[in-house]
């Protein structure tokens, strides 16, 4: 048997136990509109996925995920509750890293349930923990919410939350940002030249380009605002620092965190989620105990989720990626429903790796 016949075959078999967990069965298009991932992830998507071009259908992308077209899917037409399972490739650019595939399998169990999402994140999880443990990962956790919850109850303005929350994924941007808003750094020299102008556009050529005059006069006075706008202060920068630097078992983390909810109480409520997913992993028969948390988990790669993020790894293959990822996307199902929502949580598992680590059976 061929190394990609194998893979097809644990893809299959993966599908099948998802399907005996009452996922029904889904297909997604490989070509996908480029302007719902446009608009969702921003230019930045172009750096990691293949774009073509139709005549009648206009720009296309190389599916990049199946999470983005299982919600659109859903919420054009799907029931409540719903579970859905899928396999098949996508395609990622590997640019950075040419030792990576760029075209791999993935097959995924995605749940949409509004009454007992915490249920739900603790079903995702364990039925993905228990198919996975023949091969010994280490399962690592985290939760979004708790730093977004941690934002928003920053003393600081609207725009500045925005930025914060729109940089979570990036974590030197959002290191940056809260270094400049807490006074940490100094204004740009250019920076301080413009806002010390009483007109700006005074004695300046005529606009080319893109921007007009207006976007430029906006950007203007959005940092006029800025400047005007009182630093972070330090008590609540070693407060964001200290719920990131959480990075514990589950059961001491959430005991961490309780305690800085104290002197934060914005991040109380996700705190409290936290508390009943590990109640209902306990009940699936998850030892939190030996369960890692770090508050910071899925920084990096996992754009969309805004709450509950897991990954499995194989700790004795270092330069492998996670076999197994998943998450929490409640935004995404609003965003894409066109403010319809409805909580979901899914995650994917790569059979190409689950090969190489030996195989389940």
């Amino acid at each position: 048997m061929t190394q990609r016949s194998a893979i097809r075959a644990e893809a299959a078999r993966l599908r099948a136990s998802f399907e005996a967990e009452g996922a029904q069965p889904v297909e997604t298009a490989i070509l996908q509109p480029a302007e719902v991932l446009l608009d969702l992830y921003g230019e930045d998507i172009r750096a990691r996925a293949y774009v073509t071009s139709d005549a009648l259908r206009g720009e296309q992308m190389l599916r990049p995920d199946f999470t983005v077209p299982v919600v659109q899917m859903h919420m054009e037409h799907g029931a409540e509750p719903a579970c859905y399972t899928y396999s098949g490739e996508v395609f990622r650019r590997q640019e950075d890293d040419p030792e990576r595939a760029n075209e791999y399998m993935q097959v995924g169990f995605e749940v949409f349930e509004r009454d007992a999402p915490e249920a739900a994140d603790a079903r995702v999880f364990s039925i993905i923990f228990n198919t996975l443990k023949p091969l010994g990962l280490r399962a690592a956790t985290g939760d979004i919410g708790v730093l977004m919850a941690a934002v928003d109850g920053l003393h600081t303005s609207e725009r500045r939350k925005r930025a914060l929350r729109r940089h979570i994924w990036r974590p030197r941007r959002f290191r940056a940002l809260i270094d400049r808003f807490s006074g940490r750094v100094p204004v740009p020299d250019s920076r301080a030249a413009l806002l010390s102008m009483a007109d700006p556009m005074s004695g300046v050529a005529p606009v080319i380009g893109m921007r007009q005059e207006v976007e430029i006069l906006s950007r203007i006075k959005a940092l006029q605002e800025d400047a005007a706008t009182d630093p972070i202060s330090e008590n609540e920068v070693a407060l964001i620092d200290a719920v990131l630097s959480v990075r514990e078992t589950s059961d001491n983390a959430l005991s961490h965190l309780r305690d800085i909810a104290v002197d934060m109480s914005t991040i109380q409520p996700a705190v409290d989620r936290l508390a009943r997913r590990l109640e209902a992993l306990e009940t699936r028969g998850i030892d939190v105990t030996r369960l890692d948390f770090e508050a910071s988990y899925g920084r990096t790669n996992m754009e969309y989720y805004d709450g509950f993020v897991f990954g499995f790894y194989a700790e004795n293959r270092p330069d492998l990626p996670p076999v197994a990822t998943g998450g929490r996307y409640d935004a995404l199902t609003r965003h894409l429903g066109r403010g319809r929502e409805i909580p979901a949580v899914g995650g994917v598992i790569r059979p190409g790796l689950v090969v190489e680590l030996g195989g389940l059976t």
